[in-house]
């Protein structure tokens, strides 16, 4: 579908990368991976025709449409949701100034016989079949299903983009592009700003969706879910794989391996040809095989070893006193603004070592709840810190309190006690800031730089009780691995809010859950907390909108009846459908070849009953073998029939 030939792009003396070439293909589902920096933002841009790339070339064919999803949106706080997304179908309400003008020419000319009025006639006529036949008479009520099918409430059709979260504008954006319809979809971490509600109906639409798919996440579950392609960008170059991500990382660790074996023996070759030049360079008789030599030597193409992989980098947070038995006690705590309320009645006791995580949709009070842990926010009702408890704060802000006069090295230089202070270059390395960057003022770093810094200074602070409020929104996979094992190996209390399933998976075994003014305890990990709201009632399977979102909401003293007995887990379930939809495609697949082959057969016996075609020897070995094939695809659509019949 879209060729990309030799592409080469330059920002200073080294290229990003160079001499890029691949082919996105019609259905393909590929993850864009590599470090920061690396350049997977550019490619997209590139491909989107927002960039121009230094040399190469992008080709797509003329009727192919991109839809592009930045990381960073452009929303105007002056429309309303319905007006942004109507925004959408701009070529229609261009179209439709053009009938409403030419109707207003129709009605003031009276020339009714001239040859021009019959030619504005046939133009309106035209026009407006044109309007019809693009959707323009339904596009209002295909604009209305998509906004619903995205969580969106009529009474939310009318209000200001402004009043909404980063998570409920990225919907509107991604209203916007479903409703273009487009043949590639382009996604720069589109599950940044989204909830856990969020990211699986993006995961089931993208795994449905006509057209190709090409995504940048650090979100290991979400495109371990939904690709099936891994372009890896890594010093300069690109690496295909036709794999998932987890077998992609697998490959990239054996390539690697090979790489440095490779490294290894070239620079063995190195020392061999510049110990000959330095042995012989000033005798007279070895003068040609010294020149020689040289030569070989300038010609050696250096071998480059991948980016390290730091991620086996062990952090562990410095000890620190022991706090009392129940750090965290919340009694009938509610909190309001206005007529609003966020939550009502929530009470919660977390005990010391516990690991909970916050989840729910945006919006509905998980960050809310933990400024009043925090005593940002007045609230209602009682809510009691522990004895000696030492709360160590993340949240997206924390970045604008570090000093921006000081260096990244020495921001974190300061914070560090004893043998640590050794490992500092390799602890920023693993969270990004390797070589020069460590040497950047704060003032100059990005927003998310400045998050990245924030979290490395919070993990060698001595605390008690962890609060972290979105950690891994502008981590890459390698740096949440490290805070990951930090967080798993901490001895101290742990409240996490994330919409990261992968990340919270291993580390909480505790769930409270958000939504509708209340907040609901689990007892239980992320993917065991996922399956069972998938299984909480039957009823849902009646309460369920367009596009897979439920509306069904238990009542907290509701009975709820889930099978306990060969309880099958998230991931080996969602693997378990991957197979079955696999094995369904094969049968088909078969079926239609077996039609395909009989239908070649039945031509082949025609002639064969002809005259000419009982005396053609190469018609009896066609047959044959079109007989064999036949044979062959009834046995492997055998085979599949009966594994799925199994599954």
């Amino acid at each position: 579908m879209i060729s990309v030939d030799k592409l080469k792009v330059e920002f200073g003396v080294k290229p990003l990368f160079q001499d890029v070439s691949y082919v996105l293909n019609d259905r393909d589902r590929i993850a864009l991976v590599g470090k920061n920096g690396a350049g997977k933002s550019t490619m997209l841009k590139i491909i989107a025709g927002l960039q121009i790339p230094t040399s190469g070339t992008v080709s797509i064919p003329k009727e192919t449409t991109i839809g592009y999803l930045p990381q960073v949106m452009n929303l105007t706080d002056e429309y309303t949701v319905l007006e942004e997304t109507e925004q959408a179908f701009s070529h229609l309400t261009e179209l439709q100034q053009h009938l409403e003008q030419l109707n207003i020419e129709l009605a003031q000319r009276t020339d009714y016989e001239s040859e021009e009025y019959h030619k504005l006639i046939d133009r309106f006529t035209l026009e407006t079949e044109r309007y019809r036949m693009i959707g323009g008479d339904n596009y209002q009520a295909e604009m209305e299903r998509t906004l619903t099918g995205l969580g969106f409430e009529r009474s939310d059709f009318n209000r200001p983009t402004s009043e909404f979260s980063g998570g409920w504008r990225m919907r509107i954006e991604l209203a916007k592009i479903l409703l273009r319809h487009p043949d590639v979809l382009l996604l720069d971490e589109p599950t940044n700003h989204l909830d856990i509600e969020s990211i699986q109906w993006l995961e089931n639409f993208l795994k449905t969706y006509a057209g190709a798919v090409m995504l940048v996440s650090h979100d290991r579950a979400f495109i371990n879910n939904v690709t099936n392609r891994t372009i890896e960008i890594s010093c300069g170059k690109i690496y295909d794989y036709k794999v998932t991500y987890d077998e992609f990382v697998k490959l990239r660790k054996e390539r690697r391996e090979q790489q440095i074996r490779a490294y290894e023996n070239q620079q063995k070759e190195i020392q061999e040809i510049k110990d000959f030049i330095e042995r012989f360079r000033y005798k007279p008789t070895k003068a040609v095989q010294v020149q020689s030599r040289i030569k070989q030597l300038e010609k050696i193409v250096p071998i480059e070893i991948d980016e390290e992989d730091r991620s086996a980098i062990h952090l562990k947070f410095p000890p620190s006193v022991r706090s009392g038995d129940f750090p965290l006690i919340c009694e009938d705590v509610r909190k309001a603004y206005g007529d609003h309320v966020v939550f009502h009645d929530v009470n919660m006791t977390i005990k010391r070592g516990e690991k909970v995580a916050f989840v729910g949709k945006n919006g509905e009070g998980k960050s809310t709840l933990v400024k009043c842990i925090m005593n940002q926010i007045p609230f209602d009702g009682k809510l009691t810190v522990g004895h000696q408890v030492q709360i160590g704060y993340f949240a997206q802000n924390q970045a604008q309190l570090l000093d921006e006069e000081k260096t990244v090295f020495d921001t974190i230089d300061y914070v560090a006690k004893g043998d640590i202070r050794t490992r500092i270059r390799d602890i920023l390395g693993a969270f990004m800031f390797g070589g020069e960057a460590s040497d950047k003022k704060v003032k100059v770093l990005s927003g998310g730089e400045r998050s990245r810094l924030a979290m490395i200074k919070l993990l060698l602070e001595p605390v008690n009780f962890l609060i972290l409020d979105e950690p891994t929104n502008h981590l890459d996979m390698r740096s949440k691995d490290v805070l990951k094992e930090a967080i798993r190996a901490f001895d101290g209390t742990v409240i996490l809010v994330s919409h990261d399933r992968d990340f919270l998976d291993g580390i909480v075994s505790k769930v409270y859950e958000f939504g509708g003014g209340k907040v609901r305890e689990h007892l239980c990990g992320i993917y065991e907390f996922l399956q069972k709201k998938q299984l909480d009632n039957l009823n849902q399977l009646q309460t369920t909108t367009p596009y897979g979102l439920s509306t069904y909401q238990r009542e907290p003293d509701e009975k709820v009846e889930i099978v306990s007995e060969g309880k099958i887990n998230y991931q080996l379930q969602k693997e378990q459908n991957r197979k079955q939809r696999k094995l369904e495609r094969q049968v088909a697949e078969c079926e239609a070849k077996i039609e395909h082959l009989e239908q070649q057969i039945k031509e082949v016996e025609e002639k064969l009953s002809t005259v000419e075609g009982a005396t053609d020897p190469t018609l009896y070995v066609r047959y044959q073998e079109l007989k064999d094939q036949v044979a062959e695809t009834e046995a492997a659509w055998e085979q599949y029939s009966m594994e799925l019949e199994e599954l």
